[in-house]
């Protein structure tokens, strides 16, 4: 099972996704988590990048397979739209403030 849970036509990504997939850093996503959550720890439900679905399962399993990275996020389950990150559905993400070591 790939992609979102939770949302119709899950198996399209539009160019403007694919595109966009392609061009967000790991800066970019850290300063878009800390904007959204307030701080590093806080649960930020996955919904909350404003990503399409697909996109959003590719991107944070990309991200959860690379080991120098996978270690300072904390993917959980609760209440809100699932996703499918690394096998495992998760709703939300927590980042570690020692993420700034990589970037």
């Amino acid at each position: 099972m790939d992609g979102a849970l939770d949302w119709p036509g899950k198996e399209i990504m539009s160019a403007e996704a694919a595109r966009r997939l392609s061009m967000i850093n790991l800066r970019e996503l850290v300063d878009r988590y800390l904007k959204l959550a307030g701080r590093f720890g806080e649960p930020l439900a996955l919904t909350s990048f404003g990503f399409a679905p697909e996109e959003t399962a590719r991107m944070f399993t990309a991200l959860d397979e690379d080991y120098h990275i996978s270690r300072f996020l904390h993917f959980a389950r609760a209440e809100g739209a699932s996703f499918v990150v690394s096998g495992e559905p998760v709703t939300h993400l927590a980042i570690d403030p020692a993420i700034e070591s990589l970037l």
